[in-house]
């Protein structure tokens, strides 16, 4: 009898037994299966002959899904995955399919269109679409680029661009045909040549180019502006004429268009996809199966890209792989950067790890000789930034602006050119006061004090969405002076709106764009050139690149020296340079203004050198007498409850359970989290760490299978390996 070994997208460690009886399964297969009293979509990972499960109690599987089976090297990533992050291997495997895949009614791929231009279509006179137009113009230019035209690189270039296709089929114009009939057009014979490279640039290229087919870690650090994007370019490029496919990892979906369009515009008749959360159901199962069957020669993606299968891979790029987003932090907790390196070594490929401020794992890596280290210290197209710390005064005014930053963008403005105001800090006012009492507006499900969003005249919790409507007295004492503290994007907004009214000013936060292609259109409008000052949270910090922005003014970045993370001063250096990487993209000077109070302090000395190899390599000194990451290896057991006592208690007896067991780790006590309470949700947490990798693994395996049997008393728990905030 055939026993189909299935994994579930359930909590629990191990496989679930099932008859195959008449089908013909394997490792991989999508299945669905009965369990309890629902159906659901399991992965098969083993087939075996018998069941220490009886007969009786055996159920069988109800058919498979109209897929080809899950290649050896994807089950082999979910496994690794699986084992290395302590997390359920049917919670990992189901997590890394597009939700279409994990529905029991699944029916098979939808058929997908492309677009063609007829003879009439090419006709000159097409021409004469209104100016105005400028969805049909760019449609009609994509049209005429490429020998076919997709659905998603249509929808790519505007919501609308389904309904003027339609239109012009009417017309004659267009014709529709089914995408697998031009998959054989999509090659890499469409490819525009590119920028002269560099020196540094031609140096990158070939070497990592010599080490295809094989694995070959390299660390690209580049300053920004410094043509990393050309670099990855010239070795898709390679790859492509080879016929070898290509995954892009980017950290944020709101990075995929611009590099998308980048892509399009250099590789008009390669099929690239795009693959992200923010994709409608349909059209991410459409194009992770274009990926799986090796139609799409290139992937971008976010980091479950990371699980697509991808038969002919040859290259792993991961763009900005120093940045936090890479970590998943809940479900899963897996770090795509370091599993990207996995699967490079799996699959025997090259991966470049691409930054303008490598993360100190990576760095000490490369100088450890563990990765190739290429450095692009020019920006052909521009000069470098320059950077100028502003002190502030001892009593700056409430909106935060210092004179000499009005000053600088009023220049700007007078010149035409764009400036940058960033502050990593939305709404109006970080918190409401009592000017009496001292009173202030916190959640009442958090440990965190509410955030004034003057427009919508609420308060409201950045942690767990809690609003409230503006109180019109103090809460404490009855006083109506109340005042808004500390400043966010719509403060400054107010504020430079008073200044330079005649300004078109553009905030962009998540709120400001949480309307769907709000953001899509904000970025057209700086292109444009339709607005004139910018107003912007880390959404702006990086890999963006305006033309005409020339001046970047940096808003109380001092917020982060204050953290007790040890990770804080690596993380507020990195932001800085990205951010300051904005300005003087072209051919026009960029300047930078940091305000702050500690103008001494080494974060904002090594900002001002531009010089991250040193003040990298003086963190790793620290870290390595502190005893910190990268030089030793940590996990952290995260618990939370309704109520503060079962969280400690719980992770007493965890620790009670591990103390002893290996001399070689260290567990240390149970603390409360930084944020002890979100949503109604007491926090707390246990550090392990060893100075070796192997001997953490082989500690956290046998814990953990103690803290599985443990009563958890409406304890819900998590375990995250290597984590990257404490």
């Amino acid at each position: 009898m055939a026993i189909a070994r299935v994994a579930l997208d359930v909590p629990v460690a191990g496989l679930f037994d099932y008859r195959a009886g008449e089908l013909a399964l394997r490792a991989g297969h999508l299945v669905v299966v009965p369990f309890g009293r629902r159906r659901q979509v399991g992965v098969v990972l083993e087939m075996a002959d018998h069941s220490e499960v009886a007969d009786g109690k055996l159920r069988r599987v109800e058919r498979a899904l109209p897929l080809e089976p899950l290649p050896a090297e994807t089950l082999a990533l979910i496994q690794f995955c699986s084992d290395y992050y302590h997390h359920p291997i049917g919670q990992v495997a189901l997590a890394a399919l597009p939700t279409a895949l994990r529905r029991a009614n699944f029916a098979g791929a939808k058929v997908s269109w492309t677009y063609v231009l007829t003879p009439a279509g090419r006709d000159p006179e097409i021409a004469r679409v209104p100016a105005r137009a400028v969805v049909m113009h760019k449609l009609m230019d994509a049209l005429r680029a490429s020998p076919v035209l997709g659905e998603s690189a249509a929808r790519g270039i505007s919501p609308r661009a389904m309904t003027v296709l339609r239109t012009w089929i009417e017309c004659g114009w267009v014709e529709r045909r089914q995408a697998i009939e031009a998959a054989a057009g999509s090659g890499a014979a469409a490819m525009l040549p590119g920028p002269a490279l560099t020196d540094e640039q031609g140096i990158a290229v070939e070497q990592i180019a010599g080490e295809f087919g094989k694995f070959s870690p390299w660390l690209l650090e580049g300053a920004t502006g410094s043509g990393k994007t050309e670099v990855y370019f010239r070795l898709m490029e390679i790859a492509l004429s080879r016929g070898l496919q290509t995954l892009l990892m980017v950290p944020e979906i709101n990075l995929t268009p611009q590099l998308e369009s980048r892509f399009r515009e250099r590789f008009p008749g390669v099929n690239m996809v795009s693959l992200h959360s923010g994709l409608a159901e349909g059209e991410r199962s459409e194009r992770w199966l274009s990926a799986r069957d090796g139609s799409a020669l290139v992937v971008v993606g976010t980091r479950l890209s990371l699980f697509t299968p991808l038969p002919g891979l040859g290259l792993v790029i991961v763009d900005e792989e120093h940045d936090a987003s890479f970590k998943q932090q809940d479900g899963v907790r897996y770090s795509a950067r370091d599993l990207a390196v996995f699967l490079a070594m799996q699959r025997k490929v090259p991966i470049v790890l691409g930054s303008a401020t490598p993360a100190l794992e990576s760095f000490q890596n490369a100088t450890a000789g563990r990765f190739g280290h290429l450095r692009l210290r020019l920006r052909p197209a521009a000069m470098k930034p320059e950077i100028r710390l502003v002190e502030l005064e001892a009593r700056p005014p409430p909106h935060g602006l210092s004179e000499r930053v009005m000053q600088a963008i009023a220049a700007r403005l007078e010149k035409g050119e764009q400036s940058l105001v960033f502050l990593n800090r939305r709404g109006y006012a970080a918190t409401l006061m009592c000017a009496a009492c001292g009173w202030a507006a916190e959640c009442s499900r958090c440990s965190a004090r509410l955030v004034w969003h003057l427009q919508d005249k609420v308060l409201r919790c950045h942690h767990c969405g809690h609003e409230e409507r503006m109180p019109r007295e103090c809460a404490s004492c009855g006083n109506q002076d109340l005042r808004g503290l500390g400043q966010g994007t719509q403060r400054l907004e107010q504020a430079l709106g008073e200044r330079f009214p005649a300004a078109r000013l553009l905030r962009i936060d998540r709120d400001s764009t949480r309307r769907k292609h709000a953001w899509a259109s904000m970025r057209d409008d700086i292109h444009a050139d339709r607005a004139d000052i910018l107003v912007g949270t880390q959404m702006l910090a990086k890999g963006h690149d305006f033309p005409k922005l020339t001046l970047v003014a940096i808003v109380n970045p001092d917020n982060a020296l204050y953290s007790t993370d040890f990770r804080a001063a690596e993380k507020l250096f990195q932001q800085l340079m990205q951010v300051a990487g904005r300005a003087g993209r072209a051919d026009l000077p960029g300047e930078v203004l940091v305000q702050t109070r500690f103008v001494s302090h080494p974060v904002y000395q090594a900002l001002l050198r531009q010089d991250y190899a040193s003040f990298a390599g003086e963190l790793l000194d620290e870290r390595r007498r502190a005893g910190f990451p990268p030089f030793v290896y940590q996990a952290v057991l995260r618990a939370e409850a309704p109520q503060v006592a079962p969280v400690m208690d719980f992770l007493d007896r965890a620790a009670r359970l591990g103390a002893g067991v290996d001399p070689k780790v260290t567990l240390y006590d149970p603390v409360p989290a930084t944020m002890a309470r979100v949503a109604g949700r007491h926090r707390a947490q246990l550090l392990v760490q060893a100075a070796s990798r192997t001997a953490l693994q082989g500690f956290l395996t046998s814990w953990l299978a103690g803290i599985s049997a443990l009563k958890t008393n409406r304890v819900r728990w998590s375990l995250d390996v290597d984590p990257v905030e404490l």
